[in-house]
């Protein structure tokens, strides 16, 4: 007989990377939470109705929301749909949690910020997108907080990990056809295993004591894209060249910011997250990769 007491958690983008580790470590608190996974297919959240009438009909507790238009250069020129997704997609489930009493967790991004500084970023520091994905994040965090008080935003960066496409499968797969690569080195952030995101925002539903607003998680400490690849080269055994090039080398359409490390005191702090090394993560993830052939 089904538990009625279960408290449930709704995961949105259920088939992307961060929805995947969700899935992976359901289990772990079935006896705990009732999870329901959704994709674009079975809820369309710019669709405001549809959205509504789910919340109605499935009342959960909790909503992450995982999901994202995360084409960071195709944003560029499909700004409608970056904002469609990324802002009123993320209002839309603000205003359905209002409705039903349930919190929000948003997952965002270091993009809002413009990477012109030399100290990591708080919660607080001025805001500076430098292309439509990161406005279109920025724009959802601010109608999220605006229209539903119990939202928590998790700003997160570099993100990884054993599912879907990432910097650390598409580096490896570039290693097993080529000899040598240029990668970025003047552009600096904190890679993110996506398992131990998952792993922090189930901590946080876990706390009894809410605190809402803004958090930053991520690994830690910073790097370049170029170390960030050097790892998963010495951690995968290969023996490819990588040469260290500048930014203006590798032109995309949309700005990156140069520095966006993020302080990640105030989630220590709250909820007594602490970060784990990148480097540790990393090493745990191309394990995994190997071992399953991925």
């Amino acid at each position: 007989m089904k538990n009625l007491k279960l408290k449930k958690i709704l995961v949105i983008g259920a088939n992307g990377q961060l929805g995947n580790c969700f899935r992976k470590i359901a289990t772990d608190f079935e006896d705990r939470y009732e999870f329901k996974f959704t994709d674009s297919q079975t809820l369309d959240i710019t669709d405001s109705e549809s959205v509504s009438d789910f919340f109605y009909d499935e009342k959960p507790d909790f909503c992450i929301n995982a999901s994202a238009y995360t084409a960071v250069d195709l944003a560029e020129s499909e700004p409608e749909k970056a904002f469609a997704v990324n802002a009123e997609g993320v209002a839309h489930l603000a205003e359905a949690c209002e409705e039903n009493n349930c919190i929000l967790i948003h997952i965002s991004t270091d993009y809002v910020f413009d990477g012109e500084t030399n100290i990591s970023y708080s919660e607080d520091d001025f805001t500076n997108p430098q292309g439509i994905y990161g406005a279109s994040k920025l724009k959802g965090e601010g109608l999220a907080l605006d229209i539903h008080p119990q939202t928590i935003i998790i700003r997160t960066s570099w993100l990884y990990s054993e599912f879907n496409r990432n910097f650390v499968k598409t580096m490896l797969h570039l290693f097993s056809t080529k000899d040598e690569l240029g990668i970025v080195s003047d552009q600096f952030g904190q890679p993110t295993n996506a398992n131990d995101l998952a792993e922090a925002v189930m901590k946080i539903i876990e706390t009894g004591h809410k605190t809402f607003g803004i958090f930053h998680f991520s690994n830690e400490p910073e790097t370049s894209w170029f170390g960030f690849a050097s790892k998963i080269a010495e951690f995968s055994g290969s023996k490819i060249k990588l040469n260290a090039i500048t930014t203006d080398r590798f032109p995309t359409a949309a700005k990156r910011p140069k520095r966006s490390t993020m302080s990640l005191d105030k989630i220590e702090k709250y909820y007594g997250i602490e970060p784990k090394n990148w480097e540790n993560s990393l090493e745990e993830c191309i394990e995994i990769l190997a071992k399953n052939n991925l």
